[in-house]
């Protein structure tokens, strides 16, 4: 395959999945008492966390990498018109759920580490999470459909299946599991999204190598 540039952005989403694991795994050492297993992610970057600087700095691939990939995914799915328009319609989704989380956390960032939700600013951090978390399910939704609806689109289709059963799993577990195993099931639920951008990345990077172009319109 004759790679262009926009074929080697698609290594920023693995970049920035490597980034995000890195400060995942790494900023609670800067946050003494930190529990992973009941504390959730956003704690560690919240304004108040001790961690917070160490985690700017290990998410900072993160934070950009993740938005560049999954938008040059979309302009690549555009004028390539690869798959279908259900498939490229759940790519653009998903590209618009990046957006709104880089742009939503970074203007309402959690106020103060721990599970109470009290002032503005955490109830915004509340809404933009609600957004995601609904861009996120209807763009995966979208993309399973387009899967099972045309074979070469069955490989995006199952990524997309595995990403959204992480985030049911996160979702439905944070409602079943203790409080004090909080932090394990909502892992599963923040990796989803980054894990899934990593595919497309390397989708991208392959040129969607086995997809047909959509030289008609089908849904």
């Amino acid at each position: 395959m004759n790679r262009k540039l926009i074929n080697w952005f698609g290594l920023a989403g693995i970049a920035a999945l490597l980034s995000y694991t890195a400060a995942v795994v790494f900023s609670p050492a800067a946050y003494p008492g930190y529990d992973w297993m009941r504390q959730a992610v956003s704690d560690l970057s919240a304004l108040n966390a001790p961690s917070r600087m160490l985690w700017n700095q290990l998410a900072a691939v993160y934070n950009t990498g993740n938005v560049v990939c999954v938008s040059c995914v979309s302009a690549f799915v555009s004028e390539q018109r690869t798959g279908t328009r259900l498939f490229r319609t759940g790519i653009h989704l998903f590209t618009l759920m990046n957006w709104v989380s880089a742009i939503g956390y970074a203007m309402f960032p959690l106020a103060d580490s721990g599970m109470e939700i009290t002032s503005f600013q955490e109830i915004m951090h509340i809404a933009v999470t609600a957004a995601v978390v609904l861009l996120s399910v209807v763009s995966l939704l979208t993309l399973i459909i387009a899967g099972f609806r045309r074979k070469d689109l069955k490989r995006t289709g199952l990524w997309a299946f595995i990403a959204l059963a992480m985030m049911m799993t996160g979702a439905l577990g944070q409602g079943i599991v203790p409080a004090k195993y909080f932090g394990i099931v909502e892992r599963f639920s923040v990796f989803a999204a980054a894990g899934f951008t990593a595919v497309l990345g390397w989708e991208l990077f392959t040129g969607f190598s086995g997809v047909k172009e959509d030289r008609q319109i089908i849904l």
